[in-house]
């Protein structure tokens, strides 16, 4: 269906696990005062990506306000730099960013990445569509869709296949976006009807910055990696971050027997090639609040940045409440083995 990235299939992954992330703390549902909102508990708080500015992790986090059809909004948080070794022993204010609003997410804006391109701040997350709940339509439930940061956020675009392919998408998630020096690239996971999920990366031909949210229909979809045999699907999980020569992403993966979230990563070129992949897992759900919550036993990585020696990574722990961990890069190169 997809043309393929994977060259010779040569990344061999085993079905184990070394965990490398020492785990900084958690925020909970109690730890947060959302702004604005009569209702100033929200019910959880996960999958959070961030950004550093001036001296703050700022956070955007996938924020549930009731369970009855589990809806996101996207909050904002902003950290002290200083205080991320002890971030679950305070309160913080949270103001809600981005909503739904149209027919591509009115269902809930979900997962997001985001990224500073030339200067630009995006936010890239799951839209569920007006078809989430439409049992008789059961095309594009999710869609992928960039906010920009302009005096607020603003969205901008919508992603889809070609016409003639996209009455056989269930779902796209797992977005976000990454700049060549040709164009922009979308990474994405679709779910296709042949119940199949594949883990891929698409050109953007189009300039993605318009005064109005408009549809962008992505070209030269190409598959990037396969699962293992063990994996029921794989999905992007962060953003690169740049390493010397290399792109570091994290991938999450999802085991056929206990549908764990495991993690591992990858090293990609400024060709977008992948050049090295971890040959196990570097964490899996351990803590209590990882293996026990809204989902069981998931974790899922948003958020990546490289401070000093170290990647800090931003991360859902059982769809109930946000974390933080940090890596340390020689470690990680090392298995890697770069």
């Amino acid at each position: 269906m997809f043309n393929c990235m994977e060259g010779d299939g040569r990344f061999h992954r085993e079905n184990r696990t070394v965990d490398i992330v020492r785990r900084l703390g958690v925020i909970t549902p109690k730890n947060i005062k959302l702004k604005r909102h009569p209702m100033d508990k929200p019910v959880s708080v996960f999958n959070p990506s961030f950004i550093f500015r001036e001296d703050n992790i700022v956070i955007y986090a996938r924020t549930i306000l009731g369970y009855f059809t589990y809806a996101s909004v996207i909050s904002e948080v902003s950290v002290p730099i200083e205080n991320i070794k002890d971030i679950s022993k305070r309160e913080y204010l949270a103001e809600i960013k981005i909503f739904p609003d149209n027919r591509y997410d009115v269902w809930g804006v979900e997962d997001p990445r985001i990224c500073e391109i030339d200067g630009k701040i995006f936010i890239t997350y799951c839209g569920r569509t007006v078809n989430y709940f439409n049992q008789s339509v059961w095309v594009e439930r999710t869609l992928p869709v960039t906010a920009i940061h302009n005096s607020g956020w603003k969205k901008i675009c919508v992603y889809r296949l070609p016409k003639e392919l996209r009455g056989f998408v269930i779902s796209d998630k797992d977005a976000f976006l990454v700049k060549t020096k040709k164009r922009y690239k979308l990474f994405h996971r679709l779910h296709m009807k042949d119940n199949n999920f594949y883990l891929v990366i698409s050109d953007i031909d189009d300039d993605i910055e318009h005064n109005n949210l408009r549809e962008i229909e992505v070209k030269n979809t190409s598959l990037a990696l396969k699962p293992a045999d063990f994996e029921e699907k794989i999905g992007w999980s962060t953003p690169p971050v740049k390493v010397g020569k290399y792109l570091i992403l994290l991938l999450h993966g999802v085991d056929k027997d206990m549908k764990r979230y495991r993690i591992f990563a990858i090293a990609m070129d400024e060709k977008l090639r992948i050049k090295a992949v971890t040959p196990y897992y570097i964490m899996e759900p351990k803590e209590i609040y990882e293996i026990y919550g809204d989902r069981p036993y998931a974790i899922f990585p948003c958020g990546a940045q490289k401070i000093d020696d170290k990647i800090l990574i931003s991360y859902g722990a059982a769809d109930s409440v946000l974390a933080f961990g940090e890596i340390e890069i020689d470690e990680l190169l090392s298995m890697l083995n770069l």
